[in-house]
């Protein structure tokens, strides 16, 4: 059985470099997020690979990302394919994507078994992939509606430059996510957490479950998305910007009762570059993780 990993990637610029933040080094020898994601996953068990591409990066991507990553796992074996989010028949005047549940369409033809969503750009940790992993290779044939999420601690998930959007998490008593709210201009403070309002700051728990976009889903997910999304698109507020998002596509199916999600807790540190001033930070925790032992700096050479 295949326990995929999908990597929502399309945001990716068409060039090594330039300020793409997916792209930039942050590794000994020039790794980037990325590297780390697929490292963990393969390391986890999962034993496909899922790239969201658009379509005119394919050659760039293959450069630089795709073809540097099959030749380095050719011992392994591992699937790796490629699917394409177009910006179909948008509105006159729209250059935004679609969204995160789109580019999830557009990849359904090669999902026919458990499978987990994360982030090009972000950095999830290797305890994140291997609860991942197990949710999922646990998941049996034909079970419908049983989804889970991995949720991060929000104190780790800051960022020391400035304010950051969350998804900030209620879960029930027994572990399973009963809404998701999306929360802007989340700052660290002296106190842990808070959501900058104005001139004033209102306190978050730090402790609080965030979202990171990292979710472990079946095939039966994508029953009736596209009738969704083609209701998504009728309804649209505003054509040029509104998107439609995993985040709000689950918050649906809990509210429906069509589905559960079960909240999975890591206590890995996040990661990202939101902004330019990111950069040396990141590589300076994956510097302190390969002096933990945590990675070896010939990155892939453990496996």
């Amino acid at each position: 059985m295949f326990v995929t990993l999908v990597v929502l990637a399309a945001g990716i610029g068409s060039r090594y470099g330039g300020g793409v933040k997916q792209l930039a080094p942050v590794g000994p020898n020039g790794e980037i997020i990325m590297d780390y994601s697929i490292h963990d996953a393969i390391q986890a068990g999962f034993n496909r690979v899922v790239f969201i591409i658009r379509r005119e990066i394919y050659d760039d991507f293959m450069e630089v990302i795709g073809s540097r990553l099959e030749n380095r796992f050719r011992h392994r074996d591992v699937k790796w394919e490629y699917a394409f989010q177009q910006l179909e028949d948008p509105p006159e005047g729209r250059v935004k994507p679609w969204g995160t549940g789109q580019a999830i369409l557009c990849c359904k033809e090669l999902l026919n078994g458990p499978f987990a969503v994360i982030n090009a750009d972000d950095y999830y940790g290797k305890q994140a992939f291997e609860r991942a992993y197990s949710f999922l290779s646990g998941c049996r044939p034909g079970e419908t509606g049983r989804y889970g999420m991995i949720g991060f601690v929000l104190k780790n998930t800051l960022s020391d430059i400035g304010g950051v959007t969350r998804g900030v998490c209620t879960v029930d008593e027994n572990g399973a996510l009963a809404g998701i709210t999306e929360t802007r201009n989340i700052v660290k403070t002296s106190d842990g957490a808070a959501v900058q309002e104005g001139d004033g700051l209102r306190p978050l728990n730090p402790e609080s479950l965030v979202s990171m976009n990292m979710w472990l889903l079946t095939p039966d997910f994508l029953q009736g998305l596209e009738a969704d999304f083609a209701a998504f698109k009728k309804n649209m507020r505003d054509p040029l910007k509104d998107e439609f998002l995993l985040p709000e596509i689950v918050d649906d199916l809990l509210g429906a009762g069509r589905a559960t999600v079960q909240v999975i807790r890591t206590s890995d540190q996040w990661f990202g570059v939101t902004y330019q001033q990111d950069k040396p930070r990141v590589a300076d925790a994956f510097r302190q993780l390969i002096d933990q032992g945590v990675y070896r700096a010939d990155l892939f050479s453990d496996l």
